[in-house]
C-alpha cells in the first residue's frame, strides 16, 4: 500500500508539473500547448486526473502508515472494477494498447492486496512453511 501510495503521488505530481510527460508514458499522442485547439482541454485533463492521483497516492501513504486494514479490503474490489474499464476502454480502441498496462498494474495491485489479506488473516500456526 504504502509503495503504490507513493508512486501515485510522484505520478500526479509529475503530471501536474508536466501533463504530456503523463501523455507521452501512456502511449497517447501529445500535443505541444501552442497547437492545441482553443477547445483541447486534454491538458487540463490529464492535470485534474493528476491531482487525483496525488491525493490518492496520500490516502494510500497514510492507510499504509496507520495500517487500515479495512481500507486496504475496500481498494481490492475497486481496483479489479478500474482494470475492467480500463481493459475495456482498450479493447473498445478508445485509448492505444500501451494503456493496458495500467489496467494490468491495477488487477495485480488487487491481486497482491487480496492475497497479503488474506494470508495476514490466518492463525499463526497456519501461517508457518
Amino acid at each position: 500500500m504504502f509503495v503504490f501510495g507513493l508512486m501515485a503521488a510522484v505520478l500526479g505530481l509529475l503530471g501536474l508539473l508536466n501533463p504530456n510527460f503523463i501523455l507521452w508514458q501512456l502511449g497517447f499522442e501529445s500535443v505541444a500547448r501552442e497547437l492545441r485547439a482553443s477547445h483541447d482541454y486534454t491538458t487540463v485533463f490529464i492535470m485534474a486526473s493528476s491531482m487525483a492521483s496525488l491525493n490518492m497516492g496520500v490516502y494510500y501513504v497514510l492507510a499504509a502508515v496507520n495500517n487500515l486494514q479495512q481500507f486496504y479490503l475496500w481498494t481490492v474490489p475497486f481496483r479489479t472494477l478500474t482494470f475492467t474499464i480500463f481493459t475495456l476502454v482498450v479493447l473498445l480502441g478508445y485509448a492505444p494498447g500501451r494503456f493496458f498496462t495500467v489496467a494490468l498494474w491495477e488487477l495485480l495491485g488487487a491481486v497482491a492486496t487480496g492475497i497479503a489479506l488474506y494470508y495476514e488473516r490466518q492463525p499463526a500456526k497456519q501461517k508457518r512453511p
